[in-house]
């Protein structure tokens, strides 16, 4: 016999009695299709399967269920039990978190983004700041540093970037905007479309994105060094969804985060990688290099005053900036010197 029960405004979790055991389901949004950036989601399913004997699934849904930017107001009224997005889609509902993005934070690896992303979810303001929308923090979806796909002449220098449009987020979109660029937001899976139209020339993402959403099929070049910043992008949990759950099932999922963290780096660092290089030669896609005293000027232009005006915005909205900056960069310099 099946019983089903309402968990808030929420889906719906069925519950199936034998003995004592006691059946959940939980709805997953996620967008695009599997990959690099999913792997950890999918590895988390996979594990809570397994350590509950079937009786706690996550059922991933690609795109089925909302679309990416209205994922946080989904979990917020309950329309699903977990999801996955991305801090610049919407910096005014996530505000915290956004100090993650800004450009040129000095995150060198993917262990030290997935460290820098746990301990800043942990502490009050921002467990606060989504508290708002009814969202636990899970886990990071840890990336490395942004590069740019583009079209027509390669840039040689980064002056050449002035006037170029740009599909760029948060941080990202403010150090394009800083050399000239024109940057421009939009969700992954407005890109390929965009890029083919004209609407932008170049893309700003990760190497698992230029290639899950088709960026280097028209591409003529690539910027192997330009790393302005990264994205953050948390997979989370409704609030009333998780405390829900058995003391067991909540065991499942929240003691397998690690195990997954550790399968999506894995995956990241030795198949995605590996992938790329031969993946922009098959291309034909040129490599472009900028110098170190460019480089260098361009992050002298950015980062500081791009720091300043997020303290300065942030603060005015009765937010603890300056703490939460000095955390991120402090965390840092700690994890570098590990």
């Amino acid at each position: 016999m099946k019983y089903y029960l309402k968990f808030g405004v929420a889906a719906a979790i069925s519950m199936t009695f034998a003995g004592e055991a006691l059946a959940t389901e939980w709805n997953v949004s996620l967008w695009g299709k599997r990959r690099a950036f999913t792997e950890h989601v999918e590895k988390l399913a996979e594990l809570v399967d397994a350590k509950t004997n079937g009786e706690f699934t996550l059922n991933l849904s690609y795109g089925g269920l909302s679309k990416n930017r209205e994922n946080l107001d989904g979990i917020s009224i309950g329309a699903f039990e977990m999801a996955q997005f991305c801090a610049g889609y919407h910096r005014d509902k996530n505000p915290t978190i956004t100090v993650l993005e800004l450009p040129f934070l000095g995150v060198e690896t993917l262990e030290q983004e997935r460290e820098l992303s746990m301990a800043l979810y942990a502490l009050p303001a921002v467990q606060e700041d989504l508290g708002r929308w009814n969202a636990t923090l899970l886990m990071p979806s840890p990336m490395p540093q942004y590069n740019l796909v583009g079209l027509g002449d390669a840039p040689a220098t980064l002056e050449d970037f002035a006037g170029l449009s740009v599909r760029a987020t948060g941080g990202i979109g403010a150090a394009m905007e800083a050399v000239g660029a024109v940057p421009t937001s939009m969700s992954a899976t407005e890109v390929r479309q965009s890029m083919d139209s004209g609407v932008v020339k170049a893309v700003a993402f990760a190497p698992h994105a230029h290639m899950s959403f088709g960026t280097i099929e028209n591409g003529q070049w690539w910027t192997t060094n330009l790393n302005p910043g990264t994205v953050n992008c948390p997979v989370v949990a409704n609030t009333d969804a998780l405390n829900d759950l058995s003391d067991a099932h909540r065991e499942a999922l929240l003691g397998s985060i690690d195990e997954a963290l550790d399968h999506y780096v894995d995956n990241y660092t030795n198949v995605t990688m590996a992938a790329w290089g031969p993946a922009l030669d098959e291309r034909g896609i040129e490599r472009v290099s900028f110098s170190a005293e460019g480089l260098a000027a361009f992050e002298d232009a950015v980062a500081g005053p791009a720091a300043a005006a997020w303290i300065e915005d942030m603060s005015a909205r009765g937010l603890p900036a300056q703490e939460l900056y000095d955390f991120a960069t402090g965390k840092i310099g700690d994890l570098k010197g590990m």
